[in-house]
């Protein structure tokens, strides 16, 4: 054994501190280089977000591409942040979903692009194989998901039906029926008592009693003064919110979740459930009326039920069940918070209240009967007032009831604005952004303004490629012109009597679903109109 005479070790002490001091040393730099990368990284992940911010409206993640900024906002404003990234991406941008998933798809709110996809090549881009697949188990093949032969087929029946003057006096009478007898006096016993509304629920139990008396022939009796929970009724509304979110949700982990009957696709399953059988119980006591009876019936159901399919034979059980649920949809839903979210915007303008309140004055001037008595209005009375149309067409313009819909290419195609589509791309036309973009309707696009629907005094329609609440080319809304009479009828038999004063303090915000609720309701307090400064109009 050996000293070292410097530092008085023997050589393997030494030769162990040596070691100790190298080995110290070398993970010291090896520490820093890893500081080094991991700097390095941060600062590639944060160029490579700020480029692909700036090139797509989003940031791209690694793997998981946008799915976290679209996860963020199903918890805020999704329709919010879906117009600011249209309106940064000069009206279309593209989603870039999560890898191996089918979520990636076009989104856009250009005019040009909605009339090509929706008109010009209507063929080229159907509902989509991915669509039906997504709202199948609810819509199965009603009109709002089918394609081709299957959709032809029942807009043809339908349109034959919209079109005949007995269902055009069925539904007059059956909405003045309701509202007088069943809507009126429930908002009254409300201002008597001094008492807050949801105004929303009452607005969708009465679009569903209407819908339900005339396109199946049946009255659910959802607004009697009792207000009864009519399971069907929330069953379906919950449905097309889970529904919805499987559109944004990767198909393989609803896929996953629905094999094993786990989370909202459990819910589903029980909701749907509850559709199928009140659809089943009113086509079974359908054909049972119609074995028994020979009067005859103006439903949309019975129409279906008494005509053949394209073998000759008469249309299945899950046919009708699929019509059923679909002509619900369309008829109860959409009308419901299209006026909702008016009442709200007529709340937080009393400019415009007084602007429609004075039209109705006019028009009740013009009568010889007493103006105070129990006043029913004429369907002529109802088409007169184009100021309440303008302000009904400028709450759908803002808050469309369909926000957003979707189509799928079934060849390479490029979009107007220059956009590719390869086949399957998916392309979504942003309707409730589209009420936003300054290119569109100008400066004043996020005002309530019903007089950018005017023209000397009379109201005039936009372009269904700017203005796409009612969807445009084949597709068009065969129930646009019911629609608007069941909103202006209901709004006027409000407005005549009362003012509608949103609770203070009460949130609004629109719910992540197929239609475009009001997440928490919309509760108000009604002001006999005799009691408010606006009456004078009414005199």
């Amino acid at each position: 054994m050996t000293i070292n005479p410097n530092t008085n070790l023997t050589s393997s002490e030494y030769d162990d501190n040596f070691a100790g001091i190298f080995v110290s040393r070398w993970l010291f730099f090896l520490h820093l280089h890893i500081v080094e990368l991991i700097l390095a990284l941060i600062v590639f992940i944060a160029i490579h977000y700020l480029r692909q911010k700036r090139r797509y409206g989003l940031p791209v993640w690694p793997v998981l591409g946008m799915l976290p900024t679209l996860i963020s906002g199903l918890r805020s404003d999704l329709f919010e942040l879906i117009s600011h990234i249209v309106c940064q991406q000069n009206g279309t941008f593209l989603f870039i979903g999560p890898w191996f998933s089918s979520l990636s798809f076009v989104v856009t709110a250009d005019p040009r692009n909605l009339e090509y996809v929706l008109k010009t090549k209507f063929s080229v881009y159907p509902k989509g194989p991915s669509f039906r697949e997504n709202v199948g188990d609810l819509l199965g093949d009603g009109i709002f998901s089918a394609d081709d032969e299957t959709w032809r087929r029942q807009r043809k029946a339908a349109s034959i039906e919209f079109h005949s003057a007995k269902f055009r006096r069925l539904t007059t009478e059956s909405l003045a029926e309701l509202v007088h007898a069943r809507l009126l006096p429930i908002l009254e016993n409300a201002t008597n008592k001094s008492i807050p509304i949801e105004l929303q629920d009452i607005l969708l139990r009465l679009t569903f009693d209407n819908v339900c008396i005339i396109a199946l022939g049946v009255d659910p009796g959802c607004l009697i003064p009792q207000l009864p929970n009519i399971p069907f009724a929330k069953a379906f509304e919950d449905a097309t919110e889970v529904t919805a979110l499987r559109l944004v949700t990767p198909t393989w982990v609803w896929k996953t979740m629905k094999c094993l009957d786990l989370g909202s696709e459990k819910k589903l399953k029980k909701l749907i459930k509850d559709v199928d059988e009140f659809a089943k119980k009113v086509i079974e006591t359908r054909k049972k009326e119609l074995s028994e009876s020979a009067r005859q019936r103006s439903d949309l159901l019975t129409v279906f039920m008494t005509s053949k399919d394209e073998e000759g034979k008469p249309f299945s059980g899950k046919f009708l069940r699929d019509i059923c649920v679909n002509f619900i949809l369309a008829g109860r839903d959409t009308s419901a918070v299209a006026l909702s979210w008016f009442f709200w915007l007529v709340g937080k303008n009393p400019r415009v209240e007084e602007k429609i309140v004075a039209e109705i004055s006019g028009i009740v001037e013009e009568r010889e009967e007493i103006k105070n008595g129990e006043l029913v209005f004429k369907a002529e009375e109802i088409k007169k007032m184009d100021y309440l149309q303008a302000a009904l067409s400028e709450a759908l313009r803002l808050y469309p009831s369909v926000p957003l819909d979707l189509k799928e290419a079934v060849e390479d195609d490029v979009l107007p604005d220059g956009t590719v589509t390869k086949t399957g791309t998916k392309v979504v036309y942003a309707i409730y952004a589209m009420g936003r973009i300054e290119s569109i309707w100008g400066k004043d696009c996020k005002e309530y303004k019903p007089e950018r629907w005017l023209r000397d005094g009379n109201y005039m329609s936009e372009s269904a490629y700017k203005f796409s609440a009612f969807n445009g080319g084949p597709r068009l809304c065969l129930g646009k012109d019911f629609a608007f009479y069941q909103m202006k009828f209901t709004a006027t038999s409000i407005l005549y009597r009362y003012t509608v004063k949103v609770v203070k303090g009460h949130l609004v915000a629109p719910k992540i679903a197929l239609t475009l609720y009001m997440k928490y309701g919309l509760m108000v307090n009604l002001i006999n109109r005799h009691e408010s400064g606006l009456y004078e109009y009414l005199k």
